[in-house]
Formats: C-alpha cells, structure tokens, sequence
C-alpha cells in the first residue's frame, strides 16, 4: 500500500514539474510576462510628488481620500474597481494616484497623519470615500466616490469626468 502511495505521489509530483517547466518562459527569450503587460501604477502616498509626476507625465491625478481598513464603501471601491486590470491598465495610461488614508488600525507617521488631514480640509472632504480627479496644479476637475457597476464602467465615468 505505502509503495503504490509513494508512487503516486512521486507521478503527481512529477507531472507538476513538467507543467511548471512547460509554463516557464524561456530563459533566452528576453521576456517575461511582467514585460509584456502595462507596469502597474504605483500608489502615491505625498502630494507634491503626485503633483511633479502629473506634470512630466502630463496626466489628472486620481485622488483617494479613503479609510482604507473601517468604511465599508471604501473597501467596496478598492475590491471592485481599485485593484482590477481594467482600472490598473487605464490608471497607468492616463492618471497619478494618491492615496490619502485614515485608516483606524493601520499606523501611519505622524507626518503622514498632519499631511492627509491638510488635503482633507484643503479640499473640503466631509465623508469616504471621496475620489478628486486634479490638475498638475491642485485644481478639481471632478469630485465623485464609490459606484456600482465594477472597474469597466468605473473608468467610463472617469473618462466622462475628464472630458468636461
């Protein structure tokens, strides 16, 4: 009994060696699948940096003002639309993202803190979460939040929101 186990495990073992080497790329071709596909945008967290990267990128920041680990509609955003392909793709083509958290467990530096709560009553944000599409130069162009209907139809309505 142990040696017909030990050989099935060693056949299993084995076929899903040679499934991972058909799967692997070729060590010469250059490419890998990460290459291949648009580089996923990088979540600021400081708005002068967004605000430099808006301007040689000649793109909108897409602002996140969230409360990333207690709002419910938050969390939603994020699940839905925030973290799927059709909104990474778009995002790192066309937008800047800023993230400006106030979470209520996950720690954050003192400075981090002073910082978001500026932008916050900069901008006049009274609830989560509150997504600015800005201007290299601060300037709203469009103020919007959660919305049913998945990342697809999520980055119409940006697109929409940047063509006023």
């Amino acid at each position: 009994m142990k040696k017909v186990f030990l050989t099935a495990m060693a056949a299993v073992v084995l076929a899903g060696m040679g499934n991972w080497a058909l799967a692997a790329p070729a060590a010469d071709s250059g490419k890998t699948e990460t290459a291949v596909k648009t580089a996923k945008p990088t979540w600021l967290t400081r708005f002068n940096e967004a605000q430099e990267m808006a301007r040689k990128e000649k793109k909108a920041i897409f602002v996140n003002f969230t409360g990333s680990d207690w709002c419910p509609w938050c969390v939603r955003l994020h699940n839905e639309v925030l973290t799927k392909e059709t909104f990474l793709d778009y995002a790192a083509k066309n937008l800047v993202l800023l993230i400006v958290d106030f979470p209520r467990r996950k720690p954050l530096t003192p400075e981090q803190k002073q910082a978001n709560q500026a932008l916050a009553q900069k901008y006049g944000i009274r609830g989560f979460p509150t997504i600015l599409l800005l201007d290299s130069e601060g300037n709203v162009i469009a103020k919007t939040g959660y919305r049913r209907g998945g990342a697809e139809l999520y980055v119409k309505h940006l697109q929409n929101l940047l063509k006023r």
